[in-house]
């Protein structure tokens, strides 16, 4: 009897059709709550470096780490923070923030990011939409006095003693823990509540931990959102410890792993892909400073020997452009992931080169989703790494559909992203219509992105459904006429939004912002692109500023820009003929 090999033996795969694929499922699932995860490492690493907070002079070893979580986590108990009451965090990247992380996924406390640029109003909707019992907070940062904010929001604070807090604005709060050294009426400092742990024994830290389940809510994240109010995205153990595993494991990270943290704790980049990524792989947590600065960030990687870099592609030019980058020894890097927003061919290229980081990925994801969906692998070529965000991540699912049928697009055709699986989202807290609109029956969840798959399954985002424009019948994505101004060598960034128009339904208008020193026309703008995009992609209107709208996390808040442009342009009656 003849025996064939595996690979002549083996049916060949059928050509991929339709814009859908499924990650790999060899690798299980980590079916742990976070708090036995952290566990398990600082048992298999315990004397290995965990964290070092740079800027506060701060190394841990797993052991040490463990020591400081569990003093925390026990002195919230002793406060009485009972499993899915939510705790509040408010400070910019510390070992606080780390250490409040893991001390409350051990508790099933409910962790809830609040951004650390948040003014009044925000932070004030942030705890009371979320029902914070407990709020941990930086005394201060940048411009932002937190507990000049949090004693106008609450002045019953000066007549309360601390965790007794009851205030009118913010009826569930009773607890404020404040980073500073000073002591401030009705708030505890940092070593005052972990001074509480004294109280609680292991045994009872123990018995809380094995009530958890990894299904359990344990962190809530506020989506920017570029129109209303945020939404609290609401994730499990399951949710983001799993993401957070497989977002290292496919950057190859082991425990001699050092990965430089720049990016913000308070979002998904930081807490997860970040300090989970480490922990899942006994590798080292590096926060270089309190917020992004670049040359901390390269004095970082030099001292600290660091294998790992994150960054999105904004945070790369600035280290690349800092005028001492050629003194530093930037040769221990290895890997890393840019994210966030495109990333330009030749940053890449200098990322790859000047910075070593020969197998830097890229990833595409979103709150909701833990976030990471796709990611680039250390063996795709420099042109897949460039031009896509990668194939779909391992136990997920992806799929591309027509945002008015619902029904799958042919590979090759633009549509909407939808991802399903262990990453999504258990929903929005406490906002059951905006869940439904966003996790179908299926539980696929809607991106709200344009995307094209091809042959191969890698993702390439085009924009925003909410984005595209449609003139006179044809589907126009700003995103592309953004990347042909790109190459304009007076243009330092570009936005595209649609504008009414009686005759053509809408119209594209560009604001252009230039690089310094440089002038131009709107003829001159048109002109260049005669010949090179379809007239129809031509701008009609062109507006030049110095700045774009923005969220308080650097989103473009193309919204804001159309009604000032509808008001500007005189467009308020084409506006209503197109929404009649």
């Amino acid at each position: 009897m003849t025996q064939l090999s595996a690979s002549e033996g083996a049916t060949a795969p059928v050509a991929r059709q339709w814009s859908y694929a499924s990650g790999p499922s060899d690798v299980p699932l980590l079916g742990l709550t976070i708090g036995d995860l952290f566990d398990q490492t600082v048992e298999r690493f315990p004397d290995h470096p965990a964290l070092i907070a740079r800027h506060q002079g701060i190394r841990l070893t797993y052991r040490q780490l463990q020591a400081e979580v569990n003093r925390c986590a026990k002195a919230l108990m002793q406060l009485g923070i009972q499993k899915g009451e939510r705790v509040g965090i408010w400070a910019p990247n510390c070992a606080e923030w780390c250490i409040t992380q893991f001390a409350t996924a051990k508790i099933g406390a409910i962790l809830v990011n609040i951004n650390p640029a948040y003014r009044l109003h925000e932070v004030e909707y942030a705890l009371s939409q979320s029902g914070c019992k407990a709020l941990i907070t930086a005394a201060a940062f940048k411009s932002s006095n937190y507990v000049e904010m949090l004693t106008s929001l609450a002045p019953e604070l000066a007549s309360s003693a601390p965790g007794e807090l009851h205030a009118a604005r913010l009826p569930e709060l009773r607890l404020i823990v404040q980073l500073g050294e000073e002591s401030v009426p009705g708030m505890l400092r940092w070593s005052e509540l972990l001074a509480q742990s004294e109280n609680v024994s292991d045994e009872a830290l123990r018995a809380r931990q094995r009530e958890q389940e990894f299904d359990d809510a344990i962190n809530i994240q506020y989506t920017s959102g570029t129109t209303g109010y945020p939404k609290g995205a609401t994730l499990s153990h399951h949710n983001i410890l799993n993401n957070g595993y497989f977002v290292a494991r496919l950057q190859g990270f082991t425990h001699g792993d050092r990965l430089c943290i720049p990016v913000p704790l308070y979002h998904c980049f930081g807490m997860v892909m970040g300090n989970l990524g480490c922990v899942t792989h006994g590798a080292t947590m590096v926060y270089p400073a309190e917020s992004f600065e670049p040359r901390a960030v390269l004095e970082a990687v030099q001292e600290e020997r660091c294998t790992a870099l994150y960054g999105v592609p904004t945070m790369f030019i600035a280290e690349l452009e800092h005028p001492d980058f050629e003194q530093f020894d930037l040769s221990s890097l290895r890997t890393g992931v840019m994210a966030g927003s495109p990333c330009p061919v030749e940053v890449m290229r200098k990322v790859i080169e000047k910075m070593h980081m020969k197998q830097v990925e890229i990833c595409y994801g979103m709150t909701e989703t833990s976030p990471v969906s796709t990611q680039t692998r250390l063996d795709d070529p420099l042109e897949k790494r460039v031009s896509t965000v990668g194939q779909v991540h391992p136990h997920l699912e992806i799929k591309i559909v027509d945002p008015a049928s619902g029904k799958v697009v042919p590979v090759g055709q633009p549509g909407e992203l939808c991802t399903r699986g262990y990453s999504v989202m258990l929903g929005y807290w406490n906002n059951r219509e905006a869940t439904a609109q966003a996790i179908d029956r299926a539980r696929w969840m809607h991106t709200g992105d344009l995307a094209v798959m091809d042959a191969d399954g890698y993702i390439n985002i085009v924009g925003r459904i909410k984005d595209m424009i449609i003139r006179g019948g044809e589907n126009v994505y700003p995103r592309e006429i953004e990347e042909f101004l790109y190459t304009h060598p007076k243009i330092s960034d570009v936005q595209v939004i649609g504008v009414p128009d009686a005759k053509y339904g809408e119209e594209i208008m560009a604001w252009i912002k230039l690089k310094p020193g440089e002038q131009a026309t709107p003829e001159e703008i048109r002109a260049f692109c005669q010949g090179k995009i379809a007239h129809y992609k031509i701008p009609r209107y062109i507006k030049f500023v110095d700045s774009f709208p923005m969220t308080v996390t650097g989103k473009i808040q193309k919204f804001i820009m159309r009604e000032q442009a509808i008001q500007e342009l005189g467009l308020q009656e084409a506006a209503r003929i197109q929404t009649a």
